[in-house]
């Protein structure tokens, strides 16, 4: 469905030339399930992607949640694991509307995180905002990693 071709007049297509690779390249492509009516199940879920990034305050987590509401979203720290979990509605389809494709997933999901030693799990903040959820772990006091130095033998 990704190569659409507008046909404006009646004349035959012209006939290309045997291309084994152009062969090869439709043969992987080509999926029985979709063409059977099935959509293809990475299409359908809906898994947020996060960058980690260490901070002097803490730890930073964000990820893009276009269309996730803060009510469908449930952030929780058990010891030394941070989950983050929640949901995306998908549109809803009348039975007049024609799609052409349809890309865009949605559904529940669930990301897990093993937070190191030394966050301070009661100071966690969340925020979403532009469709980006943000989340910092703090340190606790005292939990900075100190520099060693190696002396020379």
């Amino acid at each position: 469905m990704a190569d659409i071709e507008v046909k404006k007049s009646e004349q035959p297509a012209p006939v290309r030339a045997w291309d084994p690779f152009r062969v090869m390249r439709e043969f992987m492509r080509w999926d029985p399930f979709t063409e059977a009516g099935f959509a293809p199940l990475q299409a359908q879920q809906f898994t947020p992607a996060f960058d980690v990034k260490e901070t002097a305050e803490g730890y930073l987590f964000r990820a893009d949640m276009p269309g996730v509401k803060p009510e469908d979203l449930d952030v929780k720290i058990s010891q030394n694991r941070l989950s983050v979990s929640g949901k995306r509605e998908g549109e809803k389809e009348h039975k007049t509307d024609t799609y052409y494709t349809y890309e865009r997933s949605h559904g529940s999901f669930t990301r897990s995180f093993t937070l190191p030693e030394g966050v301070a799990d009661d100071g966690v903040q969340a925020e979403l905002k532009d469709g980006v959820l943000t989340l910092l772990v703090p340190r606790k006091p005292g939990a900075v990693p100190k520099q060693v130095t190696v002396k020379k033998g």
